[in-house]
């Protein structure tokens, strides 16, 4: 499997792409504006303690108080507090100063995850002061190899802490191990000097930039490319690896082509693909992606693929390519906690255990932990992924100002019947004789009905006069009570034009059952323009010739003859 890195670096983001035989399978955006907690040290001040939870709310001086739960509160030897009789009111009181690290970003309304127990990542060890023991990354699979890195570990050990040796230093000589370390050692006493002298709440330490945890914690031995479009950055990740890893240093290049390298590489194409809710198989099914306050949902679909031989094979086949794709779109999307995917159903269990084999064979290459359960006689799997940072949606979008996350909007004929029954409350008052209503122009032509005929009912109805005013620039499920009370008033108020009237409007469409005339809006006011029907697009003069309650007719002004009737219009 050939991996490759590319980096996309402007003024405003950068952003960083994993590539696995061609295809996109992670991506990372880093705004300026926009700060990253994940990884940095604090010192925090506690607000408050809640028994109850058995957990704490600590000030870290970044707005928003974060959250620190008992099992990461540190004691002596690195045991965790959840494992002892201690409980949170014994080991936190309000005011107290602690040393706390982010390990989750904050979600929606919750504050960021704290843990007590320090973590320091470099190249190929962590460092984990306060704690005592040595182990190896479970993704190094060559048993001699882990034996080794063990013993090189342990040796290198101080009192500091204990160390943990990562995927990276699979085939690291000890030179290296031990350049690392003493990086790690110099950044924890910088840690330690600066808690002694800040007060809290105050950051001791934030983590490094994108390009250098790509650098870090991604590009190893098995990358073939790192591919950057900026050459500030690509000098200075040259310059980085000179002493974290020299042997890589000529796999990293300058790309400085017109195309934009993100196109280049069809990653802009499936960034925009991994925001959408459904995605297409190259079968012809397709999976939707459903996100709840609680869980992600995929479904899968035989969408337009209907098989050659039998429905057996047709639904294996679709779970087969919609399980590798699943694995693909949950690290692109950079999902957390609880996914649960539903297959098309299948009577065979060779079949269930040759999906649930493949969903397994290609979540094993996701570097974020991840269980898999197994899969129901209904087509249920239920993933769990560690939530650690926000996704791929969080970065690119922002909540809707109008749907708050339902995704739906209220029908134009539920609009129109809301503002009926509004119309109906407002006109039972005596001092109202007339109301005029603003509204989407969908939701007020359904409101009108043909010919004015439901506006007529209504009228008659309510024994009041009513003025629909429609405009495409309202949003469809907002409507605006501009004016009530005495009819002269509400009148002039509802009419844009007047008889005689010079105007300049555009020419919108052609009328729907007169293609001869041409349809004009002012001020969501519908003017019916006869001869215009070939000028759509253009500006034009109209003249005012008659006035009604929700349209007026015009015709063009050249073709007009009666100066009279332009001298009674306004000047334009």
């Amino acid at each position: 499997m050939e991996q490759k890195i590319i980096a996309n670096c402007s003024q405003k983001e950068t952003r960083v792409a994993l590539l696995e035989d061609n295809k996109v399978v992670e991506a990372y955006i880093s705004r300026p504006l926009q700060k990253r907690l994940i990884g940095n040290v604090y010192k925090g001040v506690v607000e408050n303690v809640l028994p109850g939870m058995q957990a704490a709310f600590v000030n870290i001086g970044e707005g928003k108080n974060a959250f620190l739960y008992i099992d990461e509160v540190p004691l002596s030897g690195g045991k965790k507090a959840a494992n002892s009789s201690k409980t949170i009111q014994r080991l936190l009181r309000p005011g107290q100063e602690l040393m706390v690290q982010v390990v989750k970003e904050s979600f929606g309304s919750k504050g960021s995850r704290l843990t007590g127990h320090i973590t320091l990542p470099g190249r190929f060890l962590v460092l984990a002061p306060g704690h005592d023991f040595v182990g190896v990354s479970r993704r190094i699979r060559c048993s001699k190899e882990r034996d080794r890195l063990k013993k090189e570990a342990e040796s290198l050990k101080t009192k500091a802490g204990g160390i943990i040796v990562r995927t990276a230093a699979e085939g690291a000589s000890r030179e290296c191990l031990q350049q690392d370390l003493k990086f790690l050692l110099r950044l924890l006493d910088k840690i330690r000097v600066l808690y002694k002298k800040e007060t809290g709440p105050a950051l001791l330490h934030r983590d490094v930039d994108l390009l250098y945890r790509v650098l870090r914690d991604i590009f190893n031995d098995r990358t073939s490319q790192f591919i950057i479009d900026n050459e500030h950055e690509y000098n200075r990740v040259r310059e980085i690896l000179r002493d974290l890893s020299p042997h890589l240093e000529h796999r990293v290049f300058y790309y400085n082509n017109k195309e934009p390298i993100f196109e280049r590489f069809n990653i802009e194409a499936e960034i925009e693909r991994a925001l959408k809710r459904m995605v297409w198989l190259s079968c012809g099914g397709y999976l939707v992606f459903d996100e709840t306050e609680a869980l992600m949902v995929v479904d899968v679909n035989t969408g337009k693929y209907t098989g050659r031989n039998n429905l057996e094979e047709t639904i294996l086949k679709t779970n087969l390519e919609a399980a590798a794709e699943i694995a693909r779109q949950i690290r692109l999307r950079d999902i957390g906690g609880i996914i649960v995917v539903d297959f098309i159903d299948m009577a065979s269990d060779e079949h269930r255990e040759q999906v649930l084999e493949k969903l397994k064979e290609h979540m094993s290459r996701d570097r974020t932990r991840t269980q898999i359960s197994g899969i129901t006689s209904l087509g249920l799997v239920e993933i769990t992924r560690k939530r650690v940072r926000q996704g791929l949606s969080a970065a690119m979008h922002q909540p809707c100002s109008y749907c708050h996350g339902k995704g739906k909007m209220l029908s134009p004929e539920a609009i129109s019947s809301m503002v009926e029954r509004e119309l109906k409350k407002i006109l039972q008052r005596r001092d109202v004789e007339a109301v005029l209503v603003e509204m989407n122009s969908e939701a007020a032509a359904l409101l009108i009905g043909s010919g004015g005929l439901y506006l007529k009912k209504l009228e008659k109805e309510t024994g009041k006069n009513i003025f629909i005013r429609g405009s495409d620039d309202m949003h469809p499920e907002k409507y605006k009570v501009v004016m009530s009370g005495g009819l002269q008033e509400v009148e002039r108020q509802s009419l844009p034009v007047e008889e005689g009237g010079i105007y300049r409007v555009k020419v919108e469409s052609q009328h729907s059952s007169n293609p001869e005339h041409g349809i004009a809006r002012l001020h969501g006011y519908i003017l019916d323009i006869d001869g215009a029907g070939e000028l759509v697009g253009e500006e034009a003069l109209i003249v005012i010739k008659e006035t009604t309650r929700t349209f007026a007719r015009a015709v063009l002004w050249e073709r007009d003859t009666s100066r009279e009737e332009e001298e009674a219009g306004e000047p334009i």
